[in-house]
Parts: C-alpha cells; structure tokens; sequence
C-alpha cells in the first residue's frame, strides 16, 4: 500500500485496536491468476509475539481450496470521508478524501478439527454476538455437527501489517479544525467517525504522542 511518511500509522497496539473494531475485512487472493475477494468477520488476536487473523468461507466458496501455501491479503479499512476545498485557506486547492485503512499479508492454514472449528465458532459467536451463545450451545450436535460441515475454518500469522492514516495530517492546523467542525457536524457515521479519529491525532501532536 502506497503510505507517505506523514500518513504512517505506526502505534501496534492501534493498529489492532482499529482492526478488531472494523473486523468485517476482504480477504484477496488468487485463484489461475485472477485476484479473488470474500467479505468476511474475523478475528483479530494477538498471541506473544503474533498477530492472528481467523475467520471462516462457506465450502461452497471455491476460494478456500487455494489459500494454503500462498500469501493472502486482508484489508481492514471503514470510515472514509470526502473532503471539501471549502475548509482550505486558498482556493487553489482540489477536494480529497480522508480514510483509515490496513493491509495484512500472511499464508492460511485450514483449521480442520472439530475441536478447532467449534472453538473458532465460540470465539465468533462470543465476539459478535455473545447473547446468541448460550442458545448455540443448546442446539442438538447433530444441528450443529451439519453447520460446521459447511465451513471452512482458517487462520492467517500476519507476516507483513502496513497501516495507513489519511487524516489531512498535510494541512496546516486551522485547515484540520475547520475538517473536524466540518464533519464532527455531519449527519453522516462515517464523517464523524473520521473526525473524531483527527481530533485524537491532533491532541497526541500536541502531546508529541507517538501517530
């Protein structure tokens, strides 16, 4: 991914923060030389020193039967938002948008268990939706054993995380606040979203926080 210096994002422990919140990423790989993409929730975890990456494909998915042995790309990005000339000082100035976003490369391997899958089902339902576990739990095994049949559980070791912040970091300080009045103001979740998101990286700047 293409990240100016002053658009790195370099915090880890952000960096997995943001990943986790927006969880429901694309995976990308290929399949005869074509890239390929599923819109999948995963599972964000960190275990000593790695970062895991686990979710699951529908078997009827053919994307799973090329994932082992081969890189695969997730992407982790969410709120974005359009940004007008209007909150710059000079008017020679074209409109751009601001985002947030994460690329994680590593090789899956296929959880094939039943104890795997059933765990990574466990995490999953507790992670998204942990009211739905206990009703999980008393459904028949038969029920369950024919669900999980129709899986495809895997898990990713990140070797390659890249993050990138695009929050008008190149702007000067009243061009950033007029951008943060602008779309703190707005209907809109995601412009909000994106700055509350700079008004946090403004208060570190003025800390001298790490980006």
């Amino acid at each position: 991914m293409y990240i100016p210096g002053f658009n790195s994002f370099t915090d880890g422990q952000e960096v997995v923060a943001f990943m986790q919140r927006y969880s429901f990423a694309t995976i990308v790989t290929q399949i005869n030389g074509l890239p390929v993409a599923t819109h999948l929730p995963f599972l964000v975890k960190v275990d000593g020193d790695k970062l895991l990456l686990q979710a699951h494909f529908a078997k009827a998915n053919p994307q799973w039967k090329e994932i082992e042995g081969y890189i695969s790309l997730v992407i982790f990005t969410e709120p974005h938002a359009y940004i007008s000339p209007v909150n710059y000082e000079k008017a020679e100035n074209v409109p751009t948008w601001n985002y947030i976003a994460v690329h994680a490369y590593g090789k899956a391997q296929i959880l094939d268990s039943v104890e795997q899958k059933t765990e990574l089902l466990k995490h999953t339902i507790n992670t998204f939706d942990s009211a739905y576990l206990q009703q999980w739990e008393g459904l028949s095994e038969q029920y369950k054993s024919k669900m999980m049949n129709g899986i495809v559980a895997f898990e990713i070791e990140v070797t390659d995380l890249q993050a990138k912040k695009k929050l008008s970091q190149n702007r000067s300080e009243l061009e950033r606040e007029n951008i943060i009045t602008s779309l703190g103001k707005s209907h809109d979740t995601n412009e909000r979203e994106i700055a509350a998101y700079m008004s946090d990286l403004e208060s570190r700047v003025k800390n001298q926080e790490p980006r």
